[in-house]
């Protein structure tokens, strides 16, 4: 007989023993939030693959390079001009039918809109372009550096 918290009258315990039942339902909620992928935001960039094997690529004597820059106010610049995302769009899908492809290469300021780097990053994705690159990544380990240390 279970015991009834005191009464022991010899009557069997009226209560329902929840602890099995709390036991399953925790180890299924703990394999339920296993199983359930994170939720993540990500934009795959496809970026060149080095291999060894492979001989250099052959550089132009005059390479055309072409860089967008993100600033902190959320305006874009393509070489140096301010343009809007379509007009970058534009300039992206031209510079995708050029021979050779001209490199681009991309650099968000630090404290650049999350948002319009993803924009941005998004529509270079979707123009197709083979050549691309990040440029300034190191003004991003001063910065987190910084902002570390409170400053």
């Amino acid at each position: 007989m279970a015991m009834s918290g005191g009464n022991d009258d010899g009557q069997p315990m009226m209560e329902m023993n929840t602890t099995p039942l709390i036991d399953v339902m925790l180890v299924l909620l703990i394999m339920l939030m296993i199983t359930i992928p994170p939720v993540s935001h990500a934009v795959n960039i496809d970026l060149p693959v080095n291999d060894p094997n492979a001989p250099p690529p052959e550089v132009p004597i005059d390479p055309v390079i072409n860089k967008i820059i993100i600033l902190p106010n959320s305006a874009i610049q393509w070489n140096g001009t301010p343009v809007s995302i379509q007009q970058m769009e534009q300039y992206l899908v031209r510079t995708t039918s050029m021979n050779p492809e001209p490199e681009l290469q991309f650099q968000p300021a630090p404290t650049a809109p999350y948002d319009t780097v993803d924009k941005a990053l998004v529509s270079v994705k979707r123009s197709g372009i083979s050549k691309f690159g990040f440029v300034g990544n190191e003004q991003y380990r001063v910065f987190g550096k910084a902002s570390r240390e409170g400053r």
